[in-house]
């Protein structure tokens, strides 16, 4: 027997209590807390480009870790009047309403960029003195809470759920002792999650700097040849919609801007080609593709490099293929090569915006690429593989313990989180 077994036998013989939400929870609020969000929305300013009296905080920030600086949204100190019921300032949970509505966020003021932080909108706000903050943290993401989430949930357009169905959810609550023991032991899951991820992270540091160190030449080391003297460039496949979902396989855009580089088992659509297109539009090992048109700049050029002969593929039209004209190059060493900083800068720059950003073959064709003897290049990809697999194969590496100890996590937190319940 374990100790919550002990705990729960020795405190609560007769099972675990059942309680509504409502009945634990100080506080589940959002912008209704000052006022319906009418009568807020029009006394609210918000400042999205600078820094006004306190941050918006929304669980895109949130799912973020507060990354995307740029796109952070703030109000005013007279906006702030409005909001203060909402200003993050103890410990809580935010979960969104809308949208993605599984998600939770345990939240402490420390970990806010700013003093003052008021909840973004279609999210709620719990906090609770009842109940340990930490334990509805864990039981929220159990998949024992998440069924029962799920049935509030709204089934047509826009996911959401009704606060009100929300808090007559039913909960277990053992006793206080129970909680903490149960916190402690599902702590230790994430806190390991944590350090790995931590160590992920540090590694792909190093992964980018070791990637863009290794392509840096001291003048005169290596000779360079320009992008269109090395390769031949086309415009992609266009086809109707009916065409795709079968036939031969495809690299969309999204294969190229998700991989450095391809192989066939990365490659899942198809599309309906005669023998014509097959010729005109096909795609073959050593081929670098890049993404050609998208939202931003800083996402258009995202290169990679097919490793494998795949009979009959072929490639979209919002994909340009480079055509290696000579075997200087591995196509290994492109994979690496097109991905360094030095190169993304050179695509964006010569990127052009109207409604869309877009690169063109003429514009990939200035880029230089430097000329080493393969051996070399070998040894080049040899170590970049070697950071390659330890931050990204999901069978091995950082990835895969991360992955484990997240299952783990996971088993013993649905164990630990079921309850006999009182009668």
């Amino acid at each position: 027997m374990n100790k919550v077994d002990e705990l729960i036998t020795e405190l609560c013989p007769q099972g675990v209590k059942y309680l509504k939400i409502s009945e634990v929870c100080e506080t589940i609020t959002d912008y209704t807390a000052a006022g319906s969000f009418a009568d807020v929305a029009k006394n609210v300013k918000y400042i999205n480009n600078g820094i006004g009296f306190a941050q918006l905080i929304r669980t895109t920030d949130l799912k973020t870790h507060f990354n995307n600086i740029d796109k952070f949204v703030y109000v005013d100190e007279h906006a702030f009047e409005y909001l203060w019921r909402v200003n993050l300032d103890s410990e809580g949970l935010i979960m969104p309403n809308v949208g993605n509505c599984g998600e939770v966020y345990y939240v402490t003021p420390d970990i806010f960029p700013m003093k003052h932080n008021v909840l973004g909108p279609n999210a709620i706000w719990i906090k609770s003195e009842k109940v340990s903050v930490r334990y509805l943290y864990h039981l929220f993401l159990s998949t024992w809470f998440q069924i029962r989430l799920a049935k509030i949930v709204s089934p047509t357009g826009q996911t959401k759920f009704n606060k009100t169905n929300f808090k007559n959810i039913e909960i277990p609550v053992p006793p206080m002792d129970v909680q903490r023991e149960i916190v402690r032991i599902l702590d230790n899951f994430t806190e390991l999650t944590a350090e790995l991820t931590a160590e992920l992270t540090a590694r792909k540091v190093q992964y980018d700097y070791y990637k863009n160190k290794l392509f840096t030449f001291d003048e005169g080391e290596v000779d360079y040849m320009s992008v269109g003297e090395l390769f031949d460039i086309k415009n992609g496949l266009n086809k109707e919609k009916s065409a795709f979902g079968h036939g031969k396989p495809i690299i969309n855009f999204t294969d190229v801007y998700n991989n450095r580089w391809l192989d066939k088992g990365k490659l899942k659509g198809l599309v309906d080609v005669n023998d014509d297109e097959v010729l005109r539009f096909g795609a073959k090992k050593g081929d670098v593709f890049f993404t050609r048109t998208s939202e931003t700049k800083e996402d258009i050029g995202m290169s990679s490099t097919l490793v494998d002969d795949i009979p009959g593929c072929v490639f979209s039209g919002f994909v340009l293929r480079a055509r290696p004209k000579t075997d200087l190059l591995l196509p290994k060493f492109c994979a690496y090569f097109f991905s360094t900083d030095a190169v993304r800068k050179t695509i964006v720059r010569y990127a052009s915006v109207t409604t869309r950003a877009t690169t063109t073959g003429p514009k990939l064709s200035k880029i230089m690429v430097p000329i080493v003897d393969i051996k070399r290049q070998k040894e080049i990809v040899e170590i970049l593989d070697r950071f390659d697999g330890l931050c990204n194969d999901i069978t091995e590496g950082i990835p895969a313990e991360i992955d484990a100890r997240q299952k783990q996590y996971e088993y013993y937190r649905d164990k630990l989180l079921t309850f006999k319940k009182a009668v």
